[in-house]
């Protein structure tokens, strides 16, 4: 998006050659810290310091052969070689994720986008196989102050604690740069290499498709000034009131057991969405169409709202009902996404019928919104492709948000001095913080 590549290595040897057995067991992620001043040490030098220490570690902790990549950091990329597309490769291949902690990493999109390649691995594993993928190990570079965490860390699971206590209070930075603390250093290293090895033999994930480096969106969102709700809606059919001649496969008791994908995942779609959504900051909740009340027209949004469409379910008159007084009054902040399974044969044979009933229907939200908008409500046939698009339809109902979302008036200076212009709902209050509404610009990691 804009992003500098990572500054090229210099005379370094080209790396062994890569094959589908040897994918690294780490991928270390960290932001570049600038240089101060002209001709100064690299700053980076000890980033690398700490890689080399749990390869050597990882290498004798496991039975990898000679020449076999234990981790991959940027600078293994050769002079030459497209940063974009082995970025891609290795996020695609690598057993583990190994972000460095620390306020400079979450400020960068391009650790954010890191982050959420890899973090679309473990979605996928996890729809696939219907078990955990968490395969990220977080280490602490500089201690970070837990209100700057961005959700997808926050949510991690993770005991620093149990690194030693001079490595909570001073990270790995701190241990590494003072010879007093080299015995400390030296087990908290020993430690994650451990961690890396245990979590790579228990997870074992398989490879994944290589995400667009350059157009992937940061995991870290863009900064705001609250939290960023986003609703995921299922209009979908249970076991319980199929269509005559529908097969029951693919659907639970409840609307949201909906599983569009099956047999290729294993897992209900809605909380795929849901992981999807969470992997871009954003705090989301899914529910059911029929249980939903249908919105009062009188009021403005109170959040933005993603609406996954079963084809099938228009066979229901009251469901097609709600859904045409749905369609009737604009709701450019509500995108519909409609999952289709080109797999599906009962689904092939009646994708005519059902699609123009769809049209006629929702013809509005069938056709507002950007191109990415557009595609979604035409159908999306896979389930790599649903990942592909929901982060841009995701997107677009946050800004359709920010755009209809009721502004308070401004507090009154005679009762309390006014701090920060208006009160706004935290949406509307990121845009005057030149949060989300300002142009996405280069940096340097």
């Amino acid at each position: 998006m804009g992003a500098d590549p990572p500054p090229r290595p210099r005379g370094r040897p080209s790396s062994p050659r890569r094959t589908p057995d040897h994918q690294p067991y780490f991928f270390l992620s960290y932001a570049h810290t600038p240089r101060y001043g002209t001709g100064g040490p690299d700053p980076d030098m000890w980033v690398e310091k700490l890689f080399r220490d749990l390869c050597g570690h990882v290498m004798a902790m496991t039975d990898l052969p000679a020449g076999a990549p234990a981790g991959f950091m940027d600078r293994e990329i050769r002079s030459g070689e497209g940063w974009s597309e082995r970025l891609g490769e290795v996020l695609a291949t690598c057993r583990v994720f190994v972000p460095l902690f620390s306020p400079r990493y979450f400020a960068s999109e391009m650790c954010g986008k890191e982050w959420y390649a890899f973090a679309q691995r473990a979605i996928y594993h996890r729809a696939k196989s219907n078990s955990p993928g968490e395969a990220i190990v977080p280490a602490l570079w500089v201690p970070t102050p837990p209100a700057q965490l961005p959700g997808p860390a926050e949510q991690l699971q993770f005991n620093h604690r149990a690194m030693g206590d001079r490595y909570v209070t001073d990270g790995l930075y701190g241990l590494i740069k003072l010879r007093l603390f080299q015995e400390e250093y030296e087990a908290a290293v020993y430690e994650l290499a451990k961690r890396i090895v245990k979590t790579a033999d228990a997870t074992r994930m398989g490879p994944g498709n290589p995400v667009d480096y350059r157009q992937a969106p940061s995991a870290f969102g863009r900064p705001s000034g609250g939290p960023r709700p986003m609703h995921v809606t299922v209009a979908a059919p249970t076991r319980h009131d199929l269509p005559e001649g529908r097969a029951a496969d693919y659907y639970g008791e409840e609307a949201q057991d909906w599983n569009p994908y099956y047999p290729d995942s294993a897992r209900p779609l809605a909380y795929v969405a849901q992981d999807l959504v969470r992997s871009l900051n954003y705090q989301a909740t899914v529910s059911s169409f029929d249980h939903e009340a249908l919105p009062d027209k009188s009021r403005p949004p109170t959040r933005p709202e993603i609406l996954l469409v079963d084809r099938w379910a228009l066979e229901d008159d009251d469901r097609r009902r709600r859904l045409a007084a749905l369609d009737a009054e604009p709701r450019p902040w509500m995108s519909i996404v409609v999952p289709w399974n080109r797999d599906d044969p009962q689904s092939r044979v009646a994708e005519g019928e059902l699609v123009g009933k769809l049209e006629r229907i929702l013809p509005n939200h069938m056709s507002q919104g950007r191109s990415a908008c557009r595609a979604a409500a035409r159908g999306v046939p896979s389930m790599e492709a649903f990942g592909q698009i929901l982060p841009q339809v995701v997107e677009s109902a946050a800004q359709e948000y920010l755009r209809h979302a009721e502004v308070f008036p401004p507090v009154d200076h005679r009762e309390r001095p006014r701090l920060r212009g208006p009160m706004l709902p935290p949406y509307t209050e990121a845009v005057t913080e030149g949060g989300w509404s300002g142009a996405e610009g280069s940096e340097d990691r």
